[in-house]
């Protein structure tokens, strides 16, 4: 499948509503190798990613999940009754696609599970005295070229970190070594509806600004 570059990343719809059937190989092959393209720090390619395909470590992650998600759902719930109309009505459909995946992400064909060891990175935020993302930056341009393939490859995938919460339980179910961690999980397969299409952002004037701070662009 032939998608251009800016079609996949305007229709890169989180995908949570997963078939079961297994994925082919040399799908699956393309889409890792998608990850090993992307660009790191340094190019130390400091992640791996976890496939996980066999039925009980999915069914355990599910598990793991689960209650992760019941947690997160709380606020998601009081954000969207505060929405009206159509932004309400969206937030609600959004809300019924996550809790199908909160109550069956176990059964998801293949879960990535993305991993990063800090002793690789060179994290040049660590010292500023604020919350510290750049070593994130040698990480998840790997997830979002795998979320790209599986857009081309018309496969269902979506990003979440809830499972951070369980790394202590991730870890020992997929035999992680003690000096990597988690940081992304990655369900994937193909969709039960309509898969990808159009997506809502924020547009670019509210975005980026030039040479100043609120200068429109």
């Amino acid at each position: 499948m032939s998608v251009d570059i800016y079609e996949a990343m305007s229709t890169l719809r989180a995908v949570r509503r997963l078939r079961q059937e297994p994925l082919p190989e040399d799908v699956l092959g393309r889409i890792l190798q998608a990850a090993a393209w992307a660009p790191s720090g340094g190019n130390v390619q400091p992640w791996r990613v976890v496939v996980v395909r066999d039925a009980e470590k999915r069914r355990r992650l599910g598990d793991l999940y689960r209650p992760q998600w019941v947690k997160y759902r709380v606020g998601a719930v009081e954000g969207a009754a505060r929405l009206e109309g159509d932004a309400r009505a969206k937030q609600q459909r959004m809300l019924e696609a996550a809790d199908q995946l909160g109550e069956r992400m176990g059964e998801a064909p293949v879960i990535l599970v993305f991993c990063f060891n800090p002793s690789r990175m060179a994290i040049t935020d660590i010292d500023l005295g604020r919350p510290t993302v750049v070593g994130g930056g040698s990480v998840y341009p790997a997830v979002q070229n795998v979320m790209l393939a599986c857009r081309a490859e018309g496969v269902g995938c979506t990003l979440t970190t809830l499972l951070c919460y369980e790394e202590r339980a991730v870890k020992s179910l997929l035999d992680i070594p003690e000096d990597w961690y988690t940081c992304g999980f990655i369900p994937i397969g193909y969709p039960q509806l309509g898969g990808h299409g159009p997506i809502s952002r924020r547009p670019v004037e509210k975005l980026a600004y030039a040479d100043t701070w609120g200068a429109p662009f």
